[in-house]
């Protein structure tokens, strides 16, 4: 076999947040699920959110086209991984014993809000928590072993060591077949910046906010003109997961 038909053999991986990133254009999303459903064969699609499985799921059963079916997926931040509908034992093992309840009873002890129950899972504590008081927050967890991703103007979640998005596309890419240099990531916000600095192809989409940008290294990642799933498209082309006449 050449070297080239190698290449075409080994599968791409796509791993995308959703909440605008893939959202927010209907029709770009629609397109995007044609291509990706023509391209099954070459490129593997899973979502990456920060939102928990059972809210992800109505998310694709309600919005995504019916043309779009991941995968696999990535929820609550990095502390959830499903194959074909499954949990992937190989990553929930990890985080066996993780003190959940304790984060919870610190945060909620400071006087800060917790975000809906919906929000919370065994794995993640999520917490509105102003800017100015997260480093006395952080201080209250040390011993813990957790790992804080502050985003937006007052969002804390607090994870497992060793869960994240990064860690878990990585994780995700490995079980799925897929080497590390044919992962292409997807995203528009702060807590996305862990899945960038995992691999070597990010796709910001034209709407990314300031704090992914900022926090990414220029010439590590494609900005794409167009926003949302329209984006999404235009990355997937320009590292050439997809032929450019797509």
């Amino acid at each position: 076999m050449t070297q080239g038909a190698e290449q075409m053999d080994r599968p791409w991986c796509l791993i995308s947040d959703i909440d605008d990133t893939l959202t927010g254009d209907d029709a770009a999303l629609e397109r995007l699920g044609q291509v990706l459903a023509a391209y099954r064969d070459r490129v593997k699609f899973a979502v990456n959110s920060s939102r928990p499985l059972a809210s992800v799921r109505q998310t694709l059963a309600e919005v995504f086209p019916s043309s779009m079916i991941p995968d696999a997926t990535i929820t609550a931040m990095g502390t959830e991984i499903t194959v074909a509908g499954a949990p992937l034992a190989s990553w929930s093992a990890r985080f066996e014993g993780w003190p959940q309840a304790r984060v919870f009873e610190i945060l909620a002890g400071l006087g800060h809000r917790p975000h809906a129950p919906e929000f919370q899972t065994p794995l993640k504590v999520s917490f509105a928590v102003p800017v100015a008081a997260q480093d006395a927050a952080q201080e209250a967890l040390e011993g813990l072993p957790c790992q804080i991703i502050a985003s937006g103007r007052d969002d804390f979640d607090v994870l497992p060591e060793g869960a994240g998005k990064g860690a878990a596309t990585l994780h995700l890419a490995q079980a799925l077949g897929c080497d590390p240099d044919r992962v292409i990531v997807a995203g528009d916000s702060g807590n996305d910046v862990a899945m960038f600095q995992a691999v070597g192809q990010g796709i910001a989409v034209a709407n990314a906010r300031q704090e992914l940008l900022r926090a990414l290294t220029p010439g590590t990642f494609f900005h794409a003109s167009a926003p949302h799933a329209g984006g999404v498209l235009e990355g997937l082309k320009r590292y050439g997961a997809i032929p450019d006449t797509v």
